[in-house]
C-alpha cells in the first residue's frame, strides 16, 4: 500500500544510543542507488553481459527551512562521523508529531556538512544538509525510539 512522505524524519544518534529528530526536513534523497555494472562479456557472447558491482551512493542531501539556531547546531556537527537515520512514520498528539519509524528506519554513519541555499523574491530561506555516508545504508528495525 502506498504511503505519504508526511511523517518522514532525519534522525541523529545520541551517545547513549538513543535517536532524536535532528530537524524538520522538506526533502530527503534516494536511500540507495544502482550498482555499477561489471562487464562479463566473452568473445563467444552475441551481446554484452554484466553482473552487479558495488552500489554507488554519493552524498545524501536533505533540504530544510533555514533557522539560525538549527543551522548553528548543524555547523557544530560538521566533519564528525556520526550516526544518522531516516525514519518513516510517527504519531501525532495535540498537533505534535513524534517520530516512530513504524514504516521504515534506514540507518547509516557519515560526516555532515550544511550551507544556506540561495533565495529569490518571496521565497522561504532554506539550507542544504549533506551527509557523506561512511557505512552502508541499512534498513534497521532495531533502532531505539526517543
Amino acid at each position: 500500500m502506498p504511503t505519504s512522505t508526511f511523517k518522514s524524519f532525519l534522525m541523529h544518534k545520541k551517545p547513549e544510543n538513543n535517536w532524536e529528530k535532528l530537524l524538520d526536513i522538506t526533502e530527503y534523497p534516494d536511500l540507495g542507488g544502482e550498482p555499477e555494472m561489471l562487464e562479463t562479456t566473452t568473445l563467444a557472447d552475441k551481446m554484452k553481459t554484466y553482473i552487479p558491482g558495488i552500489q554507488d551512493v554519493e552524498g545524501l542531501t536533505f533540504t530544510a527551512n533555514y533557522d539560525q539556531t538549527e543551522y548553528l547546531a548543524l555547523k557544530a556537527l560538521e566533519g564528525k562521523d556520526e550516526g544518522y537515520a531516516v525514519w518513516f512514520g510517527g504519531t501525532e498528539t495535540a498537533g505534535v508529531v513524534t517520530p516512530t519509524g513504524t514504516e521504515g528506519k534506514f540507518t547509516f554513519n557519515g560526516a555532515l556538512s550544511v550551507y544556506v541555499k540561495g533565495g529569490g523574491v518571496n521565497e522561504v530561506r532554506t539550507m542544504s544538509i549533506t551527509i557523506a555516508p561512511s557505512t552502508v545504508i541499512s534498513e534497521d528495525s532495531t533502532a531505539k525510539e526517543v
